[in-house]
């Protein structure tokens, strides 16, 4: 069987990039093509397959400033020209599901959410000024273009990393999708027997991730709050920050691992549309204080479940400062109802073992109904 990958694209290690080194993994002799290639930005294992990016890689500042080729990568994905394949591999969060599948070939997305930038998180990235006005007719075209290239013409099988996503594309794009929760290596992380004293948040530093709203509700609060990671908007939230936050910069597996065990517990203040981190938390048993909505819902169990499970962390609602801290003090009362074992057994249900196994579960189910079938 050929397979052909398509991806975004290759700019670093992030959530999207773990799940497609499983995928890598399962089908080591695949062609991998995208967006956007930055060599060794990614895992060996990613690396190692032949990749084909488009001619937009090749633009003066493309690796740092992709994200604002946004206008043209509709066009570049749909003009892809993928080989003779049987199975074209999808993994999306913006065009790549967008490709042409040769025929013949079935094609299935692994979609980690219709795109962000229009729908749900249009206000977030685009906010509510002059520069939403003028970008009205950009988000429009672009909302229209996601829903041509979301039909069952052009994807045989959608497959969603959670029970939201899996709502937001019946809602986007008129679609049922299967759902397969992303791998977590949560073999990785191991619990000690005693965290310091410090709070931990993982920023990607976008708007949607609301690292505002954390460090707005840490200054109200007489407790030291480690940031970790890098992105678009650090610089100016750490230029802001109060003097009980502590910005760490972009860290290694290894360093994020060990902060993980060492934190009082992860505040992760965003929607997801999973959530790999408050995972990755939990694997090294320690709770999480979250947004009550979106992917932490599917992986966080609140304190106070109706179904009597050990709980992992704290929901939070509303979004904003006030509920966060809250939510902080109400999890340091209750903090001696959180077992660390407990949190470490929830979290090993979302092991890479288990994604292998129901992926490739969906790929045959799709390969055994063809191209011709349409009805999800």
């Amino acid at each position: 069987m050929k397979v052909v990958l398509v991806h975004d694209w290759l700019t670093g290690m992030r959530g999207g990039e773990r799940v497609l080194e499983e995928l890598a993994g399962l089908f080591p002799h695949a062609e991998l093509y995208t967006l956007i290639h930055v060599p060794g930005s990614t895992s060996p294992r990613i690396e190692s397959l032949r990749i084909t990016a488009s001619p937009l890689s090749r633009l003066p500042g493309a690796a740092r400033h992709y994200r604002k080729l946004l206008p043209l990568f509709p066009f570049a994905a749909e003009h892809m020209k993928l080989p003779a394949c049987d199975l074209v591999l999808s993994t999306s969060h913006a065009v790549a599901k967008a490709v042409r599948p040769p025929p013949g070939a079935v094609h299935l997305c692994y979609c980690f959410t219709p795109m962000r930038y229009v729908w749900d998180q249009a206000d977030a990235y685009l906010g509510h000024g002059l520069r939403r006005a003028l970008s009205l007719p950009l988000v429009a075209w672009l909302r229209r273009f996601d829903r041509r290239t979301s039909g069952p013409e052009r994807i045989h099988r959608v497959v969603a990393i959670s029970r939201t996503v899996a709502d937001r594309v019946r809602r986007c794009w008129g679609r049922e999708a299967d759902v397969v929760f992303p791998p977590v290596a949560v073999e990785r992380f191991t619990p000690r027997a005693a965290p310091d004293d410090f709070y931990l948040m993982v920023g990607g530093f976008v708007p949607y991730k609301r690292e505002d709203l954390a460090l707005r509700a840490f200054a109200s609060l007489d407790r030291p709050l480690w940031v970790a990671g890098d992105g678009p908007t650090r610089q100016r939230l750490e230029a802001r920050a109060p003097a009980n936050v502590r910005f760490l910069g972009r860290c290694s597996d290894a360093e994020l691992a060990d902060l993980y065990a060492r934190c009082r517990a992860l505040v992760y203040p965003q929607e997801e549309d999973f959530g790999i981190v408050p995972v990755e938390a939990q694997a090294a048993g320690r709770p999480v204080i979250a947004f009550g909505q979106g992917g932490a819902t599917e992986t966080v169990v609140p304190l106070g479940n109706d179904s009597g499970a050990p709980p992992t962390g704290v929901w939070f609602t509303p979004q904003t400062p006030e509920a966060l801290a809250s939510a902080l003090r109400r999890f340091e009362q209750e903090q001696a109802r959180f077992d660390p074992a407990a949190i470490r057994r929830h979290a090993e249900g979302f092991r890479a073992e288990r994604f292998r196994s129901e992926i490739l579960a969906c790929v045959e189910s799709a390969l055994a109904a063809g191209p011709g079938a349409r009805k999800r």
